[in-house]
C-alpha cells in the first residue's frame, strides 16, 4: 500500500485516525457491458436478488428508526418500498437487459434516466420534487447489484471509521449524528458547507475540498485527517503513525483539561456574565448541551421535524416534541425558530421549486405563503409554552410588513387556544433573526418593535457578501471578519442597547473561539452555537478582560481592510490580561 498525503481545507481541527469507509454514488460509476444470450436469465436472477437485498434493508432501517423515537421516517421508508415494488419500473428494466442485452446496472440507469426526464417535463411541482425518491431507489439497487453496503443506516460502522464522500446533505446528516465516525473528508465544500457545520458540531476532526479523494482512497485504507493543517496522510508509515498516535493522545488531553471549567460561570476577568446557549436540532441533542453545562437553547431549528418525510407534522407531533425539550432543560430559556425552510434544506412544505432557492420562497416568505402550516406550528409552540421559558423566532424577516403579518398570524394563534381554552404563556416573547442586510440597516426600528434579535452570521455573511456559502468556487471569499459584516453586526448590537432589547449571535462565528475576544469587545453578552463548542468559548471568556480590548476593537471598527483586521484580532488573541 502506496503512503501519499491529499490536501484540502480543514473545518473541524484535532487528529482522527482510522479506515476508510467510501460514500460512492453508484448511479454515476455505473459501467456499461453486454451480455451473451444465455446469460440474460442469470442477469434477471441478478435483479431479482438485489431488489429483494434492498426490500430486506429498507424493512431493517424502518424497524431500526423505531426503536431510536424516529418514526417520522416510516413515511418516506414506506414510499421507497412502495417505488421498489413497482411493476412498471421492475418491467421496463428487464425489458431493457432482454433487448440491449446487457448488464442490470447499466438497465437501471437507462430506465432512470427515461424516468427523470418524464419527471423534469410535468408543471406540478410537488411530484417534480419525488424524482429525488425515485433516484434513491434507483441507487439503492444498483449498489447491491455491484455488491456494496446499500445505506449507512443499514449498519452501525466500526468507531473508527473516516467517511470519504463526494458531499453530505443536511437531511444526511441529521441521520449520521446517530452513528458515530472519527472523522469526514469530502471532495467539495467550504468551511461553511454543511459538512463543515455538521463536523464542528460533532466535534470530530474533518477536511472538504479534496477532490477526486472517493478515486484516490480506497476502502479500509488507513487514514489520517489532520484537521488542524487540512491534510490527509494515506496509509502512513510505522514512524509517521506513531507520532500522530502521540499527537490525538494529546488533543484528547486538552479536551479533557476544558470539562474542568464546566462548572466555572461564564464571567470575564472584569466581571462581565456571559451567556452561551446551544443551537439544536433534534430532542437527542438535549445530552451533549447539559453535558456542557449550556444556559439554555439560543436556538431550536425545527425544519428537522420536516425533513426526510412525506407527510407535515401535526400540531401535537410539534407539540409533544417542543414539550419533551422544555420540560428536559427544566426551566432554562427554549428559543424556538419557526420553519426556516428552503434554499438547501428543503422539506416536505417547499412544494414550489425555486430557480434560486436561497433568494426565493423560504424562511417566514415560505410560512406567510402557507398560513394554514405557518398557524400549526405557532399553536404547537405556544402549547409549549405553558410548560416552560419559551421564546419564539423568526428566521430571515426583512421587511416592516412581514413583520406585520408574522404578529397578526400570532395573534391569531394566541386567540384560537384562548377560545379552546388551552394554556399558553401570554407574554410570550418575539424575536427576529438579523440574516439580511436590510434588517441590520433598519435595525433601530426592528429592535424596538420585537424583543429581541439573533444575528444569523451564516447567512447575513451571504447575503452581504453575495455569496453562496455551499458553492466551494466561491468559498474563498466567504469572509467573517468582512468590515461590512462587522459593521452591519454593530449595528444591530448598538440598537439592542438603545432600546434595551438582547441581542445575541448566533450562527458559526459564536462558536469559534478565535472570534471570541472580537465579539466580547463588540458588545455581545449571549452567544448560541453547537453544544460541543461551548466550553471552547468559555475558555476564552474565563481569561478575556472586555475593558482592555476597547482600543484594538475601535481599530478594527474603524478600517476597510480584512488584512489589518485579520492582524488586529490576532493581537487580540494574544494580548495579556493583566
Amino acid at each position: 500500500m502506496s503512503n501519499f498525503n491529499l490536501h484540502g481545507l480543514s473545518v473541524s481541527n484535532g487528529i482522527a485516525i482510522g479506515k476508510a469507509y467510501l460514500l460512492s454514488d453508484a448511479l454515476v460509476e455505473v459501467e456499461h457491458y453486454s451480455i451473451s444470450k444465455k446469460d440474460i436469465t442469470k442477469e434477471l436472477k441478478r435483479l431479482k436478488l438485489a431488489i429483494n437485498q434492498v426490500n430486506k434493508d429498507l424493512n431493517k432501517i424502518k424497524k431500526d428508526f423505531f426503536k431510536i423515537n424516529h418514526a417520522e421516517f416510516e413515511g418516506l421508508i414506506n414510499t421507497h418500498l412502495m417505488m421498489l415494488k413497482d411493476r412498471s419500473f421492475n418491467d421496463d428494466v428487464l425489458k431493457i437487459i432482454k433487448t440491449k442485452k446487457c448488464n442490470a446496472e447499466w438497465a437501471v440507469k437507462v430506465q432512470l434516466d427515461k424516468i427523470i426526464t418524464r419527471f423534469d417535463q410535468i408543471n406540478d411541482s410537488y411530484i417534480k420534487e419525488r424524482k429525488l425518491d425515485v433516484i434513491q431507489v434507483a441507487e439503492r439497487i444498483t449498489k447491491a447489484l455491484l455488491g456494496r453496503s446499500n445505506h449507512l443506516y443499514v449498519k452501525q460502522l466500526d468507531n473508527n471509521s473516516i467517511l470519504i464522500g463526494h458531499d453530505i446533505s443536511p437531511a444526511d446528516a441529521l441521520i449520521f449524528k446517530h452513528n458515530h465516525y472519527e472523522g469526514f473528508i469530502t471532495e467539495i465544500g467550504g468551511t461553511n458547507s454543511h459538512t463543515a457545520i455538521l463536523a464542528r458540531s460533532l466535534n470530530i476532526p474533518s477536511i472538504v475540498s479534496i477532490p477526486l479523494a472517493r478515486a484516490l482512497i480506497k476502502n479500509d485504507d488507513v487514514v489520517i485527517v489532520d484537521g488542524d493543517s487540512g491534510t490527509a496522510i494515506i496509509n502512513p508509515t510505522d514512524q509517521i503513525l506513531n507520532e500522530y498516535e502521540s499527537k490525538k493522545n494529546l488533543w484528547n488531553l486538552e479536551q479533557k483539561k476544558l470539562s474542568k471549567i464546566k462548572n466555572f460561570k461564564n464571567k470575564t476577568l472584569d466581571g462581565n456574565r456571559i451567556f452561551l446557549m446551544a443551537n439544536i436540532e433534534e430532542l437527542q441533542d438535549l445530552k451533549t448541551v447539559k453535558e456542557n453545562k449550556a444556559d439554555g437553547i439560543g436556538l431550536f431549528r425545527t425544519e428537522f421535524l420536516f425533513m426526510n418525510r412525506i407527510k407535515l407534522p401535526d400540531e401535537n407531533e410539534q407539540f409533544e416534541n417542543y414539550r419533551s425539550i422544555v420540560q428536559s432543560m427544566r426551566g432554562k430559556e427554549i428559543i424556538i425558530r419557526t420553519l426556516d425552510s428552503g434554499a438547501d434544506k428543503m422539506t416536505v412544505a417547499d412544494t414550489k421549486k425555486s430557480s434560486n432557492p436561497a433568494l426565493g420562497l423560504r424562511a417566514i416568505r415560505l410560512c406567510l405563503s402557507e398560513p394554514r402550516i405557518f398557524l400549526t406550528q405557532l399553536r404547537a409552540i405556544l402549547r409549549a409554552s405553558a410548560f416552560g421559558k419559551v421564546k419564539i423566532l423568526i428566521p430571515m424577516i426583512s421587511s416592516i410588513d412581514e413583520l406585520k403579518q408574522t404578529k397578526l398570524l400570532i395573534e391569531r394563534a394566541k386567540q384560537s387556544l384562548t377560545k379552546e381554552k388551552i394554556r399558553y404563556d401570554k407574554k410570550i416573547e418575539v424575536g427576529g433573526m438579523v440574516e439580511v442586510p436590510a434588517v441590520a440597516i433598519n435595525a433601530n426600528f426592528f429592535a424596538k418593535e420585537l424583543d429581541f434579535l439573533s444575528i444569523g452570521t451564516n447567512d447575513l455573511i451571504q447575503y452581504t457578501l453575495a455569496i453562496d456559502r455551499t458553492d466551494d468556487s466561491v468559498s474563498h471569499l466567504y469572509n467573517s471578519i468582512h468590515p461590512s459584516v462587522l459593521k452591519l453586526m454593530a449595528e444591530t448590537i448598538k440598537a439592542g442597547k438603545k432600546y434595551n432589547k438582547q441581542v445575541a449571535v448566533c450562527g458559526e462565528m459564536a462558536g469559534d473561539p478565535k472570534l471570541t475576544r472580537l465579539l466580547l469587545g463588540m458588545g455581545v453578552e449571549n452567544f448560541s452555537m453547537h453544544p460541543s463548542s461551548i466550553l471552547h468559548v468559555k475558555k476564552q471568556i474565563l481569561s478575556t478582560n472586555i475593558s482592555k480590548l476597547k482600543g484594538l476593537i475601535n481599530k478594527i471598527m474603524n478600517t476597510n481592510e480584512p488584512e489589518v483586521i485579520e492582524t488586529l484580532i490576532l493581537k487580540i488573541n494574544q494580548k495579556s490580561n493583566e
